[in-house]
């Protein structure tokens, strides 16, 4: 079974050993950057090449204004957060600095992208784990691996995030065996284990057969089986999450937290939100990001009101972000080019305050104007949540202790 390689990452320790709460995370990754302008960020007042083809409009607190293309969001602004001050200058078109929550982790061009540092799941995965044992703890939902989800860097392969389409399928009891079988295979295994690891003077026969169990587990107890069985689910849920690939996604990651696991990263497809233009496959603002809005309005709003309905959205924590922001000014092509000054992004239920924009950026969404937001302050703000100890350092190769917060990086305080 290949399972047994992905379960080093249900270690359930917190550095400081303390038990934890049941709280888990739901990252939406909005591939290739979504226009901050066009979004969450818009500015009525500038002229009309920065303001861009779309009008904006109040949402449920007052004060707070977001794209006209995104009703739904605005009806429930006082259960979202809006971070307008993202200080993305590190990052690139990959989901290396963001996801990892380190201005340090980068992509480089030279074979060694992202130098080592894990993303955040990662961290969650080794520090943290699952919030039941028969769950992985770090699961990604995504069509386009490499491009979209980060993973463990040089922090180890046990806590790669685990591919979810992937997963589902390793869960099945192979053709032929039975559960009374399988389980008589995994004694006489453990046996075998057992009697090898008296002759092993190290842990890692130790640790095999603590996996493989764990593996068997994972089978026999049908949990994780479960949690991917999204037709169980009622066709009016079903149609308000949507029925596309980030809709469908989501309710599975809602699905995969609900069962135990802690980190789920939901990627729509690869790359579409990089709206440069017309010129381009994904197209420019109004003909590739218009129709696009609709559908992550649908999804996070059917999301914040799915958990709430059943008592989860206070301890699941909601994300929604991309690698960085698009350009101030349209460009001939009728989109906006990468923008690595600043970005926005929503925040949403784990119990944190709610119904507040966080930081501004100037009159033309050209650079932060005040409360800059890092990418360490954000990993300082998951992993507080997560209940990890932010102090903790992770060895590298060489054996040096890397922090898993960088660069001073703290938590956010409007979010605390």
């Amino acid at each position: 079974m290949s399972v047994p390689n992905l379960l080093k990452a249900r270690e359930q320790s917190t550095a400081s050993g303390k038990p934890t709460r049941k709280t888990s995370v739901i990252m939406f990754w909005l591939s290739g950057g979504p226009s901050h302008l066009d979004m969450w960020d818009p500015k009525p007042n500038a002229p009309a090449e920065v303001r861009g083809p779309f009008g904006s409009i109040s949402t449920k607190v007052p004060g707070i204004q977001v794209s006209e293309h995104l009703p739904l969001q605005a009806s429930i602004m006082d259960r979202l957060t809006l971070i307008r001050s993202v200080d993305c200058r590190a990052s690139n078109h990959t989901p290396i600095t963001l996801q990892a929550g380190n201005a340090l982790a980068r992509r480089t061009e030279d074979g060694k992208d992202g130098g080592g540092y894990p993303s955040m799941g990662s961290v969650v995965a080794r520090y943290r784990g699952p919030n039941d044992p028969a769950l992985p703890a770090f699961i990604g939902l995504a069509d386009s691996w490499k491009a979209d989800v980060w993973g463990a860097g040089h922090m180890g392969s046990a806590y790669e995030p685990v591919q979810g389409t992937e997963l589902a399928g390793r869960l099945a009891v192979p053709q032929g065996i039975t559960i009374s079988r399988l389980e008589d295979r995994d004694s006489l295994r453990h046996q075998f284990d057992r009697l090898q690891n008296e002759l092993d003077t190290g842990s890692s026969m130790t640790n095999m057969d603590r996996y493989g169990r764990q593996a068997v587990d994972m089978v026999v107890s049908g949990k994780a089986q479960k949690a991917f069985r999204v037709d169980e689910e009622s066709d009016k849920l079903r149609d308000a999450y949507g029925r596309d690939s980030i809709g469908e996604k989501a309710l599975l990651a809602r699905r995969l937290v609900e069962a135990g696991s802690t980190y789920v990263l939901v990627s729509g497809a690869w790359g579409y939100f990089d709206h440069h233009g017309d010129d381009v496959r994904w197209g420019g603002i109004v003909k590739g990001l218009k129709p696009l809005l609709p559908r992550v309005d649908r999804v996070l709003y059917a999301l914040i009101n799915d958990l709430q309905a059943r008592g989860l959205l206070d301890t699941t924590l909601v994300l929604m972000m991309g690698e960085f922001g698009r350009g101030p000014v349209i460009n001939k092509n009728a989109g906006r080019d990468h923008w690595t000054n600043c970005m926005s992004m929503v925040v949403a239920g784990g119990g944190l305050p709610t119904g507040q924009v966080i930081g501004a950026t100037d009159a033309k969404g050209y650079d932060i104007k005040e409360r800059r937001v890092a990418p360490s302050d954000l990993a300082a703000t998951v992993f507080q949540y997560l209940g990890i100890d932010l102090n903790t350092n992770w060895q590298d190769l060489s054996g040096r202790p890397i922090p898993i917060v960088t660069e001073g990086g703290k938590p956010i305080p409007e979010l605390s």
